[in-house]
């Protein structure tokens, strides 16, 4: 059964591998430096500074960061520092680091991890930063693993099943001859029945229910056509032992509330790449159809130039109402193109974008309906 479902050489290689950049100190330092850039300008997370003077391949130093350790939670509440605040901190850092930079903490045990507090701001809880150490295990995630990975949580953060499953099969997670229909039902029912629920209410969930859920969907859970892809095992493992480390610091801890704002900020930039896209190809197409009369023109004048004689009056009358034609549906493309342009940039909120393109597609619908006809 694993041999089905993961490529056992390749894992051990994976091991192997992250064994040796853990006791290579050099590696762990640039791992510091580039972890350091990619949040400098969070002033919430706090990465200590390296001493390259004073590092190795065998020793790294680094700025003292003793502070309150991450699962002391009795020591986090008496600073005054609301655990939920910092679970909702430690998981926002982790969707950045893995949809965003593509660079990821891949060890977030308790040892690792630190509150530290910055003192008292009036009647306020303490402010305080999220301090990460020891970079030797990192996970890097390829553009088209995150791609995956967008669709996924876009498809766990709006509740849709069918996303979800179009990300399995793009992630590479799904054996072949799959039922995708079946697998399909089942997120849904997930969705319909746990979506929404806080870490303590799925553990009251009644045994009776989940029996019944495993009898109706007997044949996939028997078959489980999963297969874990290599690149996603480190993730996989932080994620996890991420998922634990939020429960710990807050019992009530809410997945699905953190989830769906980073999955709609997801979509509002995707929507916003997709109009820039859209534009491109509109100005594409509406240069060819713009250029749509001169060249007929330019194709009749090369016919009169090589001898051609054209005596028929019946076609002269076709040629000029075909061309009638040819321009009215060169003005209701237009009008399409401007008309969905104004809906999109709409949905997008662009609003000043949105009526002048609603506005010029008026025009062109305009021309189309009282252009003379000959």
């Amino acid at each position: 059964p694993i041999r089905e479902r993961a490529d056992v050489p390749a894992l051990l290689r994976e091991f192997s591998a992250t064994v040796r950049e853990e006791i290579d100190y050099i590696h762990e330092a640039e791992n510091a430096e580039r972890f350091f850039e990619n949040f400098k300008d969070d002033p919430d997370v706090h990465v200590p500074r390296l001493v390259r003077s004073s590092s190795t391949l065998r020793v790294l130093t680094l700025e003292d960061v003793f502070a309150i350790k991450i699962t002391d939670y009795s020591a986090i509440t008496a600073a005054g520092i609301d655990r939920n605040d910092v679970a909702k901190k430690l998981l926002d850092t982790y969707l950045k680091q893995i949809f965003e930079d593509g660079f990821v903490h891949a060890d977030p045990h308790p040892g690792n991890l630190f509150v530290t507090p910055l003192g008292a701001d009036g009647d306020s809880p303490r402010k305080w930063k999220l301090t990460f150490v020891d970079f030797g295990m990192v996970a890097r995630v390829p553009e088209g693993v995150r791609d995956g990975l967008r669709e996924m949580l876009i498809g766990v953060g709006t509740k849709d099943s069918a996303r979800v499953v179009k990300a399995y099969q793009q992630l590479g997670m799904l054996l072949p001859g799959a039922d995708l229909k079946l697998i399909e039902q089942a997120e849904s029912q997930v969705f319909d029945r746990f979506w929404g629920m806080s870490m303590s209410e799925l553990r009251k969930t009644n045994p009776d229910e989940l029996r019944k859920f495993a009898h109706q969907y007997r044949d996939l859970i028997f078959r489980m056509p999963f297969q874990v892809p290599n690149d996603l095992i480190m993730l996989g493992r932080t994620v996890a032992i991420l998922s634990g480390m939020c429960t710990g610091l807050e019992p009530d801890f809410n997945l699905w509330n953190q989830i769906a704002p980073y999955a709609r900020k997801l979509i509002e930039k995707e929507a916003k790449t997709g109009i820039n896209d859209w534009l491109a190809e509109l100005g594409n197409v509406l240069q060819v159809l713009i250029a749509l009369p001169s060249q007929g023109s330019r194709v009749l004048a090369q016919a009169e130039g090589s001898g051609l004689m054209v005596q028929a009056p019946q076609m002269s009358r076709d040629v000029r109402s075909l061309t009638k034609s040819v321009d009215r549906l060169t003005g209701g493309l237009i009008f399409v193109c401007l008309l969905i342009g104004g809906v999109m940039f709409y949905n997008a909120e662009n609003i000043t974008y949105g009526q002048g393109l609603l506005g010029a597609a008026l025009i062109a619908l305009l021309w189309v309906l009282f252009s003379r006809k000959e």
